[in-house]
């Protein structure tokens, strides 16, 4: 196979396929960065042209789906009977629309959601999202395990970014949500060490998942467990923890206001798990 940029990800995966014994050619637009992985066995192509042109099944590792246009748009020619899985972070609907162009130049897209860091590729808890057409997935489904096991989410190309997407929205909000509260433990003379157990409690919200998923989609939110008026009163001592430490009170007051939101629609006897519908109204 392929592989089309090598940053730390790309390098990570160019590494996974050469220990597992596959021939990989590589191109990067900086061709220093190739170096050690020809040392390790992989193959340079001197241009894109000749890096598609080496193998029918090309990964891509790039910033975003721009980057793909990018690096392959001067090289349409050389697209036709290649399958793209393009590993890039972006929108749902650019990848739709990758898959069109793929089209338009006789190529195949798949689109993918890694989620792990590079030092997961290769190991076998990590996963990727993949979407697209199902028989080139297939095709390539054992090749593509070399990275991480593989969650093919369906035929539509924007459904894999879609999930990775939904994925990263918790992730950074959590953890933006961990940052803040270091920051107001610290200015307390608490240290990251220090509450991490407490961190990690507080951030394992399996139970609570489990516990509302179906209600949620149901669209059932009784008070039987918890009650949004008391989660206004909960965030608000939140926000005044926060002020009183000199710290930024911007994250807990825009949950506030959702919260006050809700309220103000009248779900205040409800369960805080009617805000969802604050966010999407349904008709």
């Amino acid at each position: 196979m392929t592989v089309i940029g090598l940053g730390p990800m790309g390098r990570a995966m160019v590494g996974a396929f050469v220990d597992s014994g596959h021939l990989v050619t590589v191109w990067n637009r900086t061709a220093s960065k190739a170096e050690d992985l020809v040392a390790r066995g992989a193959v340079r192509a001197d241009t894109v042209e000749a890096a598609l042109a080496a193998n029918e099944l090309v990964v891509l590792s790039l910033t975003d789906y721009a980057a793909m246009y990018d690096l392959l748009g001067s090289a349409t020619g050389a697209l036709r009977g290649r399958v793209l899985v393009n590993l890039s972070s972006d929108t749902p609907q650019r990848a739709r629309a990758a898959a069109r162009w793929a089209a338009e130049h006789g190529a195949i897209h798949l689109a993918g959601g890694v989620l792990t860091p590079p030092s997961g590729i290769g190991q076998p808890e990590s996963s990727t999202f993949y979407s697209g057409p199902r028989a080139a997935f297939e095709t390539h489904r054992e090749t593509l395990a070399v990275l991480t096991a593989t969650d093919y989410r369906g035929e539509d190309p924007g459904l894999a970014p879609l999930y990775y997407q939904l994925t990263m929205g918790m992730f950074w909000t959590s953890m933006m949500s961990w940052l803040h509260t270091l920051a107001v433990a610290r200015a307390n003379g608490i240290t990251a060490r220090e509450l991490l157990p407490y961190a990690t409690s507080a951030l394992d919200l399996r139970y609570f998942l489990e516990f509302y998923t179906d209600r949620i989609d149901a669209d059932e939110h009784p008070a039987d467990v918890d009650r949004l008026s008391m989660g206004v009163a909960s965030i608000e001592h939140v926000a005044h923890t926060t002020r009183d430490s000199g710290i930024d009170p911007t994250l807990p007051e825009t949950v506030l206001e959702i919260f006050r939101r809700g309220e103000a629609a009248g779900h205040g006897d409800r369960s805080f798990t009617s805000l969802i519908n604050t966010f999407t109204p349904r008709p």
